[in-house]
C-alpha cells in the first residue's frame, strides 16, 4: 500500500512534469520537543509531566498549465518512537491537500478539492499549522475578484464517511456535516474591511431517534488599520441557529492595537471576550461562543486551555493581554502575558467562585539559522486560581508550565523554469 502510494506520486510528478509549463516542489521537516508539564489542564501535585518529539514531513507539488493549477501535499506525522525499528509499514501517511483550481477570467475562479481555508487572523477559520498535521477541509471555493481592491469568496462543503444507497447517519468524522460560507474583503488605504458569514450543518439524533441535521449561523466583521509605525484590528462575531435542537444566542469581540516603537522592539495590548453560560443556568440555550474552525493555539495563551478541543459550551472567556515584542537581525523574541476571566459565573457546590481563572506568562524565541532553516523555542507558565481547578480538575500550587523547541526546514527542492 505505501509503495503503491509512493509510486503513483512519483508517476504524477513525472507526467505533469512533461504537460505543465510550471512544476514548483517544496518540502518541510519539522521535529518539535515538548514537556508538557500543565500543558492543556492543570496538574495534580506529585504527578509527571510528558516530554516527547512529534515530527511532521510533507512533501509540496504544485503544478500549472494554462488556466489550470494543481497541488498536492504529502504528509507524514509521527511521534518518535511510534513505529518499530523494524518496522515493515507506516500508516502515518495522508494527503494534507490535492486539489484543482481553473481560472475561467482574471475575476473569476474555482478551487476544489482537499485544501486549506484560511482567512483574516484565523480567528473563524485557519489552518492550524502550529498542530503538525494541520487542518483542511473537503470543499469548493468560488473566487471572485469584485474590484480593484475586493474580493468574495464563495464556499461549499459536503461531508460523508462513505458511498451509500440510503442516506444513513453520518458518524461526524471532520466535526460537521455541511457548511456554506462567504467571505468578502476590501482594502482602502490604511484600512482593510472583512465581512463573513458561515452556515454550519451538523447531524445529531433527535428525539424521536431519527437522523436530524440543524444549521448555525455565524455572522461577523473585522477591520485593520495599519500605517507602518502602528497597527489596530478590532471583530465582532454573532452566532445563532441551532444544535441538536437546542437554540444558540452567543457572541464574540476582539481587539489589538500594536506600536513599533523602533525599528526593534514593538508593544502591543489585547482582549478578546467569548461568550458563556453561567454553572447554575438551567436554560437549554446555548450562549457560549464557539470560534468553529479556528487556529485556536492561536489565541489565549500558548499553553491552550481554552479551546484547543476543550472549553466548548462552558462559561466563556475574557482574555486581557500585551506582548512586548523584539527582532533584530535573525534574532526574534517576544513575552506575552494573559489574565483571563471567566464570562459568565462558575459555582462550586452550590457556592459563587471568582471570575478569576489565572495568568499565563508565554515566552517565546527565534532565530534564523538559514534562508530555509529556523528554530523557535518557548517556556510557558501557568499561575492557575481555584475557579481553574474546579473547570480543569488538577491543582494550581503545581509546577503548570511548558516547554518546547521546534526546528522548520523547508528547502525548494526544485522549480521549472
Amino acid at each position: 500500500m505505501k509503495n503503491s502510494l509512493f509510486l503513483t506520486i512519483g508517476f504524477l510528478f513525472f507526467t505533469f512534469y512533461i504537460a505543465a509549463q510550471k512544476v514548483e516542489i517544496s518540502s518541510e521537516i519539522r521535529p518539535r520537543f515538548e514537556n508538557r508539564h500543565g500543558y492543556k489542564t492543570l496538574l495534580k501535585n506529585g504527578e509527571e509531566g510528558a516530554s516527547f518529539i512529534s515530527q511532521r514531513s510533507r512533501v509540496n507539488f504544485n503544478f500549472q498549465q494554462e488556466n489550470l493549477t494543481l497541488g498536492f501535499s504529502l504528509q507524514n506525522i509521527r511521534v518518535w518512537g511510534d513505529v518499530s525499528t523494524l518496522a515493515s509499514d507506516d500508516n502515518a501517511n495522508s494527503f494534507h491537500q490535492a486539489w484543482a483550481n481553473y481560472q475561467f477570467s482574471d475575476n473569476f475562479s474555482i478551487k476544489m478539492g482537499r485544501q486549506e481555508i484560511d482567512y483574516d487572523d484565523s480567528r473563524i477559520f485557519g489552518n492550524v499549522d502550529w498542530a503538525q498535521q494541520a487542518r483542511s477541509f473537503d470543499a469548493i471555493i468560488a473566487h471572485i475578484k469584485t474590484s480593484e481592491n475586493g474580493k468574495l469568496d464563495i464556499g461549499y462543503s459536503l461531508n460523508n464517511d462513505s458511498e451509500q444507497l440510503i442516506n444513513s447517519l453520518y458518524t461526524n468524522v471532520a466535526g460537521y456535516k455541511t457548511f456554506q460560507y462567504a467571505w468578502y474583503h476590501r482594502t482602502i488605504s490604511n484600512l482593510g474591511l472583512s465581512l463573513l458569514a458561515i452556515n454550519n450543518g451538523v447531524e445529531f439524533i433527535n428525539s424521536n431517534l431519527k437522523e436530524d441535521l440543524n444549521y448555525s449561523q455565524t455572522l461577523g466583521s473585522r477591520a485593520t488599520y495599519n500605517n507602518g509605525k502602528m497597527y489596530f484590528d478590532a471583530a465582532v462575531y454573532f452566532q445563532t441557529g441551532d444544535i441538536s435542537g437546542v437554540k444558540i444566542n452567543a457572541n464574540y469581540f476582539g481587539g489589538n492595537l500594536n506600536y513599533k516603537v523602533s525599528s526593534a522592539f514593538n508593544v502591543g495590548l489585547g482582549v478578546e471576550y467569548l461568550s458563556g453560560k453561567d454553572m447554575n443556568d438551567s436554560s437549554t440555550k446555548i450562549k457560549s461562543f464557539n470560534p468553529l474552525y479556528g487556529t485556536n493555539h492561536k489565541f489565549n495563551g500558548l499553553m491552550d486551555y481554552f479551546y484547543v478541543g476543550n472549553h466548548i459550551n462552558s462559561v466563556g472567556l475574557l482574555d486581557l493581554n500585551a506582548t512586548l515584542g523584539y527582532s533584530k537581525d535573525k534574532f526574534t523574541a517576544k513575552i506575552i502575558p494573559h489574565i483571563f476571566s471567566s464570562a459568565a459565573d462558575i459555582y462550586s457546590f452550590g457556592s459563587k467562585m471568582s471570575n478569576s481563572l489565572g495568568t499565563e506568562v508565554d515566552l517565546v524565541l527565534g532565530y534564523k539559522i538559514a534562508k530555509n532553516v529556523n528554530i523557535n523555542g518557548g517556556f510557558s507558565k501557568m499561575y492557575g486560581t481555584s475557579s481553574l481547578e474546579v473547570l480543569k480538575g488538577g491543582e494550581r500550587t503545581a509546577n503548570n508550565s511548558w516547554t518546547w523547541v521546534m526546528v522548520a526546514f523547508k528547502p525548494t527542492l526544485f522549480v521549472s523554469k
